[in-house]
């Protein structure tokens, strides 16, 4: 193992650089979520991957070339989740560092993992709690930011690795609720701080013997059926019941106009933005038009029409309860419903 450089080394090193130095960080993810802790030969706290931008690079170049020295991996570096200024520490430089998503990385490549120029001698994949708990105060904030801002598809501002007011995420949800009553926030910040809901709309079509109509991705698991319809396109404009039926023309070929609205469906995991559906009836398709039915194929592989006592094995159980109750709706004229994860 090298010797570690002597600290007045490294604050002499660091004190010909320009001011403020510019690094890049990756939060490298495995299939199963972990996230991915090394240990140096030069520093004796844990460490994230990547280290200072050098040159002309810029982060997500200088995060590559680091990934490719220390680890032995060529993959692409992914979105930005979060930048930390951190104001002039021991080193006597001022820090912005840019903190990339990577992966998730496949077992192939996970395995493949490497220390070509000796600067690391051990990976190790944690779960995001356990990586927090072992990484240094200055890098754990950054790793909590980051990860709030991809599980919520936003961005954090940090300041020494505190989110700083008008976040997007990584804000604590108690924080933002002060800030705001006590009038500290200005309308952006107010605006950017508020949580974000995704918006989709979906239609319910039926044969004439009464059978669903269902579609499969072609992404995502293969045996994972919806019905169809997508995302609503609220940053142009359109309203649930225009996405309804763009989707439809779209995915199936089929200009239709959607019918009333049988139910809005609200779903919510913890640290996620909140899903809303709003759920059209399309009505009755007889063997004529679903005979005029032609795939996206960038979008749908298959379609198929079933029973409702089908469902439970080829669509997830929140859809399926709200595939019941909007046929229950449907057959006793009620709505629209207000469903939270499908239920009444």
């Amino acid at each position: 193992m090298p010797d570690r450089p002597s600290p007045d080394a490294v604050r002499a090193y660091y004190a010909t650089r320009p001011a403020p130095l510019v690094a890049a960080t990756g939060i490298v993810l495995d299939t199963r979520g972990r996230v991915l802790v090394l240990t140096t030969s030069y520093k004796p706290d844990l460490e994230l991957p990547g280290g200072t931008v050098e040159d002309t690079e810029t982060p997500e170049e200088g995060l590559a070339r680091e990934l490719r020295e220390e680890l032995g991996l060529g993959v692409p570096v992914g979105r930005l989740l979060a930048v930390d200024s951190r104001p002039p520490g021991p080193l006597g430089r001022s820090l912005i560092v840019h903190v990339h998503l990577v992966g998730p990385l496949s077992p192939e490549q996970a395995a493949a993992i490497s220390f070509p120029d000796g600067e690391i001698t051990e990976a190790c994949w944690l779960r995001p709690d356990e990586a927090d708990a072992v990484l240094p105060a200055r890098i754990a904030p950054r790793l909590r930011a980051a990860l709030a801002a991809l599980h919520t598809g936003s961005f954090a501002h940090l300041v020494d690795g505190v989110p700083q007011p008008g976040s997007p995420a990584g804000l604590d949800p108690a924080r933002r609720a002060a800030l705001e009553h006590a009038g500290t926030l200005d309308a952006a910040s107010h605006r950017a701080n508020r949580p974000k809901a995704l918006t989709a709309a979906s239609v319910l079509f039926t044969g004439a013997d009464g059978r669903v109509l269902l579609v499969r991705p072609a992404y995502g698991r293969a045996d994972r059926w919806h019905l169809p319809g997508g995302g609503i396109d609220s940053d142009l404009g359109e309203t649930p019941r225009a996405a309804a039926r763009r989707e439809v023309h779209e995915e199936l070929g089929l200009d239709l106009a959607p019918g009333r609205l049988l139910a809005v469906n609200w779903s919510h995991k913890p640290g996620r933005p909140a899903h809303i559906r709003f759920l059209y009836d399309g009505g009755v398709l007889d063997k004529p038009v679903l005979a005029r039915i032609r795939l996206n194929p960038t979008e749908l592989t298959e379609w198929r029409t079933v029973t409702p006592t089908e469902l439970p094995a080829l669509v997830k159980p929140a859809l399926r309860r709200q595939i019941t109750a909007c046929l229950t709706a449907r057959a006793t004229g009620t709505g629209p419903l207000e469903l939270h994860a499908g239920r009444p």
